[in-house]
Order: C-alpha cells, then sequence, then structure tokens
C-alpha cells in the first residue's frame, strides 16, 4: 500500500507561488502515474496536473496551464507542483494521488491547504 503525505501549502498574495511535495512510500515509486488534485470548498475534486514514468509525460488541465509544473525526483520518492501566479480561484485543498486510470486518482494524501488572497 502506498502512503503518500503531502507539504508545502500556505497563505500566498495573488501573483505570488507555492512549491507542494509529495513524499510517496515503497520500492516501486519510479513506475508509479502520480497527480495532483485540488478541491475549493463547495465543489468537486478537481484533477490539476499528472505526471508519468518520464519526466516529459505531463498532463495540465487548462485552469493551471502554463502556471503550474509538475516534476518528480525518483530518488526521494517524492514529486512536487511549483505554483507560480497564484489566483483567489487557486485556493483549496491539494492532494496528491497515485493515477489508477486517466483523471483517476487513489491513495490519497491527506491534503494540504492553499489559500491565495487577493
Amino acid at each position: 500500500q502506498v502512503q503518500l503525505a503531502e507539504s508545502g501549502g500556505g497563505l500566498v498574495q495573488a501573483g505570488g507561488s507555492l512549491r507542494l511535495s509529495c513524499a510517496a512510500s515503497g520500492r516501486a515509486f519510479s513506475s508509479y502515474f502520480m497527480g495532483w488534485f485540488r478541491q475549493a470548498p463547495g465543489k468537486e475534486r478537481e484533477h490539476v496536473a499528472a505526471i508519468g514514468r518520464s519526466p516529459d509525460s505531463t498532463y495540465y488541465a487548462d485552469s493551471v496551464k502554463g502556471r503550474f509544473i509538475i516534476s518528480r525526483d525518483n530518488a526521494k520518492n517524492t514529486i512536487y507542483l511549483q505554483m507560480n501566479n497564484l489566483k483567489p480561484e487557486d485556493t483549496a485543498v491539494y492532494y496528491c494521488a497515485l493515477m489508477t486510470a486517466p483523471h483517476v486518482g487513489g491513495n490519497w494524501g491527506q491534503g494540504t491547504q492553499v489559500t491565495v488572497s487577493s
């Protein structure tokens, strides 16, 4: 069972940046497809980014394309989400997940809160 733990959330002003981290357990991390999701109050969970076994294999939702960058460090069993030019509408709890199917995640972490003030 893969366990995930997110960190790096916080409060930032609009236009600012944050980098989220997700540490994973398990010896087969390099073979995992990983992703980031977010859920704002009263809204459904949204898939924002994913990364395949190759660091060049990435997906971004239109809402974050050009502003967010997903990456991975297999030596550290960690994925990252660099978030730039943050907007108030990016405010949400961000979760990393093991991708079990396109746009479908599992083995959820506990989430990390990101709040963007205007």
